[in-house]
């Protein structure tokens, strides 16, 4: 009986996991680190790259510092009258309908800046906001996504939509449109 009880003590239990190391385990966690390092640090660059990029607000509040700096010191040196005078006036984003196609339907997300005559009254602007921005979604409501894919077609609708806001405007006009984003869903 002796014996018996030498030979349980000397056996280790059967159920005991021996003391080495699972080497895969191991591997396994240091790749899973790295790579949620690597997640992290791209995600920190996307972000810094998102927030360098300007506003539309940042844009047309640098137009106008440039407007009013050019007017303040004169055209010294350049020897040409500029063309270029005129207000800007940015208008919120818009979301329009694009006319039914073949295939399904898409829309149109533009953010728009008009700029204007400097005889123009920037308080006609504000009463008639409602007014541009209506006849601008008109206009959109009634092109096809293939007429607005190509330069022309962006051509073409600034043209249409200089024409169709100047057509009610009392005082002053449109000079240009200014495309700030332009997107076809």
């Amino acid at each position: 009986m002796a014996e018996a009880n030498e030979q349980m003590e000397v056996q280790p239990p059967a159920n005991e996991v021996s003391s080495g190391k699972n080497p895969l385990l191991t591997i396994l966690v240091l790749v899973n680190t790295l790579m949620m390092g690597a997640i992290g640090y791209f995600q920190f660059q996307s972000h810094e790259k998102m927030k360098a990029t300007p506003d539309i607000r940042d844009v047309v509040k640098a137009e106008m510092q440039k407007a009013n700096g050019e007017e303040a010191t004169g055209l010294e040196g350049s020897g040409q009258a500029q063309a270029d005078d005129g207000i800007l006036f940015p208008l919120d984003g818009f979301t329009a309908n694009l006319a039914q196609g073949d295939g399904a339907r898409r829309f149109a997300r533009i953010n728009l800046v008009l700029k204007f005559s400097k005889s123009s009254n920037e308080e006609e602007f504000k009463r008639r906001k409602a007014q541009i921005r209506d006849s601008i979604i008109t206009i959109l409501n009634s092109k096809r996504p293939e007429d607005l894919l190509n330069v022309q077609g962006k051509g073409f609708l600034k043209e249409e939509i200089k024409s169709s806001i100047n057509s009610f405007l009392v005082d002053g006009s449109v000079i240009d449109v200014f495309y700030v984003s332009f997107q076809i869903n």
